[in-house]
């Protein structure tokens, strides 16, 4: 179990990582870095833990019963650390915080929307390419994971802050909180849609594979 928790930390740190920096240093093409972080990452613990880095993930996965019950809270906490680690790397290298926010004027339906259902594409991708008898032993699993956060991030990161990931939103959101002087105000956001995102990808993978 040891090695597994080492996994999804290193995994969420190099993730939340690249979100902060790229973010912070206004990199060209950060939503592709960010998905590429994802995806080496998923090669690099895919084997040993899963390459969950995301509770959202965790919790469809448990769901469809390729996780006990009993781990989903240590993988969480392991991610949650692993995110607030790297968002206080983050602070060190450049001496600011971030935290996903939404666009001005987005609605909260609107928000909730698309972090649902980007979440629910990126689960029932993981499921599919990762979890699925179908697909069982493929090698493109890690770059179809990748490349939906990326597809998420240019479509729904302008709106909704583009996290699909609770520890993307809770380990910054956190840190800025308490060294930055940021709001908890958005932060539910970032638990309630990508979590519900998450159950619904698990259900639909139920039918799919029924």
């Amino acid at each position: 179990m040891t090695k597994k928790l080492l996994t999804e930390f290193i995994g969420t740190f190099f993730l939340v990582l690249t979100v902060g920096l790229t973010v912070l240093n206004g990199t060209p093409l950060a939503p592709l870095a960010i998905g590429a972080s994802l995806m080496i990452m998923v090669y690099m613990g895919g084997h040993v833990s899963g390459g969950h880095y995301n509770p959202a993930v965790s919790l469809a996965v448990t769901m469809r019963g390729k996780l006990g019950w009993h781990e989903f809270g240590s993988y969480v906490a392991a991610q949650l650390v692993g995110a607030a680690a790297a968002a206080l790397v983050v602070y060190k290298i450049t001496g600011q915080t971030f935290a996903p926010t939404p666009a001005t004027g987005a609605s909260t339906i609107a928000v909730l929307l698309t972090e649902l259902l980007y979440t629910f594409a990126l689960a029932l991708v993981v499921l599919n390419s990762a979890i699925s008898k179908g697909t069982s032993g493929n090698s493109f699993y890690g770059l179809a994971i990748g490349f939906t956060v990326v597809v998420g991030a240019y479509a729904g990161g302008p709106i909704s802050g583009g996290a699909f990931n609770p520890a993307v939103g809770i380990g910054p959101t956190m840190v800025q909180s308490v060294i930055g002087s940021g709001s908890l105000a958005n932060l539910w956001y970032y638990i309630a849609g990508p979590l519900a995102g998450g159950a619904l990808a698990a259900v639909v993978f139920g039918i799919q594979e029924g």
